[in-house]
């Protein structure tokens, strides 16, 4: 029987969002175009570049880009909001940094809806999003007179520049827990999407009187505002590692307070392991989102004794993976599909996994598992340029990209080893990961290995995350730079402590675990 022919859920269309978006925050919304928010008004100003949908290549907002000049009075803007807001009573602070999480719970699905159309997220994750930005807040709000016990706010704003895949429960929620401490925030909208659910985030924030700034741009052309600038106190950074390690030389240079996660190859080891069930009913929820989250799990390091019954686990699992355009239904009325990912970000990105691992391929990687494009729930004759199967490669060459470095998509390697420290070596390749698990039967071993993987997180047959409310948050190596988030830490690393306080974090002088 033929699959059956898919619509387009109702109300869910981009033009149907943006109706929304007009109709809820006219302030920040023009007719084609969403505005800069700076100096305590949205302004409309900067080049508004033209920008598509992952999901089906159609148009969606694209972010108006200032220039660097037009950065700098935005920076000097915050400065004067952040003297301001500091000396607000801590209770006042509380109450409208509450209001804004009953403004955004109100405004729940809006705010999911965007993110599937502008970064391609399923309907499923990008509630969860939402949902993980506004409780994790709310954690902080009930909890904030303990944490700030003896510190007071930075001498200037933070300074935000993250990746597109997590707006709300990375950046949102660290730019409402930086006002909470008595910060300013800035906001830099990450170039490859998000603009119009940041610009709708703010627009609520901003109408509870909190002191956030919202600018669109380039990294090179504003980071000389949102990097360099002395009035700035702190900067937050989320991304690759190119482009952190230029923020992290030029925050070093200054001796400025900084944040900076940076990508890492994750990895899963394999070793004297026999619970298969375990792990292939977890290896489906690895490739939520196509990989596209800081941690992901793209490579295990398998025992070559137990690669058969590794396949035989893993192979089943992965073929049950649903993937399609988020919002493709059968009947227009019906719930959004139940999916494990939609499109990757962008065409470039999908063409650059398809490269690399026909590259990869090329030079002697053993294709493992191709994903079935005709499986994808997709609408008739729409856009598919954005779209990765899931892949899964053996022994990618050492000159491949996929080898080293995380490929941010749908795309699996696995690499054999013979020994525990052929094991730790290959968990080891990228100096420094996020996350990191090991799968090995005896206690003992796992105790005894576990220390030597160079991952903040370590779990025992058990995948990692970022984690809400008070898991602590950071990176190994190269990985990350700056002080450590997550429960207090986060307000410890956006406010002053007592004199001569050596922050928990990876610095270039020390380094210091929670």
């Amino acid at each position: 029987m033929p699959p059956p022919t898919l619509t387009l859920k109702s109300g869910t269309s981009w033009t149907d969002a943006w109706r929304r978006c007009l109709a809820v925050a006219p302030e920040a919304f023009r007719d084609d175009r969403v505005l800069n928010l700076w100096n305590a008004a949205w302004q409309a100003d900067g080049r508004t570049l033209p920008a598509v949908s992952p999901v089906d290549g159609g148009p969606v907002a694209g972010p108006p880009r200032l220039d660097r000049a037009t950065a700098r009075q935005a920076v000097r803007a915050a400065l004067d909001q952040h003297r301001a807001w500091r000396h607000l009573p801590l209770p006042e602070r509380r109450a409208r940094v509450a209001a804004t999480l009953d403004a955004l719970a109100q405004h729940r699905e809006l705010l999911a809806l965007l993110l599937v159309w502008e970064i391609g997220k399923p309907w499923r994750l990008a509630r969860a999003d939402v949902d993980r930005a506004i409780d994790g807040v709310r954690w902080y709000v009930d909890g904030i007179d303990a944490m700030l016990t003896g510190r007071a706010p930075l001498d200037g704003p933070v300074s935000n520049i993250a990746s597109w895949n997590y707006p709300m429960s990375v950046l949102v929620h660290a730019m409402l827990v930086q006002a909470l401490a008595g910060n300013a925030v800035i906001a830099k909208t990450p170039t490859d999407g998000g603009v119009a659910c940041l610009t709708l985030a703010s627009a609520l924030a901003a109408r509870e009187g909190l002191p956030v700034t919202l600018v669109s741009g380039g990294g090179g052309e504003l980071s000389e505002a949102l990097v360099r600038a002395p009035e700035v106190g702190c900067v937050s950074f989320v991304g690759g590692r190119d482009t952190g390690a230029a923020v992290a030389t030029a925050v070093a240079d200054l001796g400025k307070r900084h944040i900076l996660e940076q990508e890492g190859l994750n990895t899963w080891g394999i070793w004297d392991h026999s619970d298969w069930d375990t792990l292939g009913a977890v290896i489906p929820t690895l490739f939520d989102y196509g990989k596209q989250r800081c941690t992901a799990y793209p490579r295990f390091v398998v025992q070559r004794r137990l690669f058969d019954d590794f396949l035989a686990a893993y192979l089943p699992a992965v073929r049950t993976l649903r993937v399609g355009h988020p919002l493709a239904v059968e009947h227009p009325d019906d719930p959004c599909p139940a999916l494990d990912f939609g499109p990757v970000i962008n065409a470039a990105k999908a063409k650059e996994l398809h490269d690399q691992v026909a590259e990869a391929v090329d030079r002697g990687a053993v294709p493992l598992h191709r994903g079935t494009p005709s499986d994808a729930r997709l609408l008739p004759g729409q856009d598919t340029s954005a779209y990765v199967q899931p892949v899964t490669l053996l022994d990618p060459p050492r000159s491949s990209p996929l080898h080293h470095a995380e490929p941010f998509g749908p795309v699996d390697t696995i690499v054999l080893v013979d020994t525990e420290a052929e094991l730790l070596a290959a968990m080891n390749a990228s100096n420094g990961a996020l996350v990191a698990t090991l799968s090995t039967d005896d206690r003992s071993t796992y105790d005894r290995l576990a220390p030597h993987i160079r991952a903040f997180k370590v779990g025992h047959g058990v995948p990692r995350s970022r984690g809400d409310r008070d898991e602590l948050f950071g990176g190994l190596g190269a990985s990350w730079r700056g002080a450590f988030v997550g429960g207090e830490l986060l307000v410890r690393a956006v406010t002053q402590g007592p004199a001569g306080e050596r922050l928990p974090g990876n610095f270039p002088e020390y380094q210091l675990m929670p």
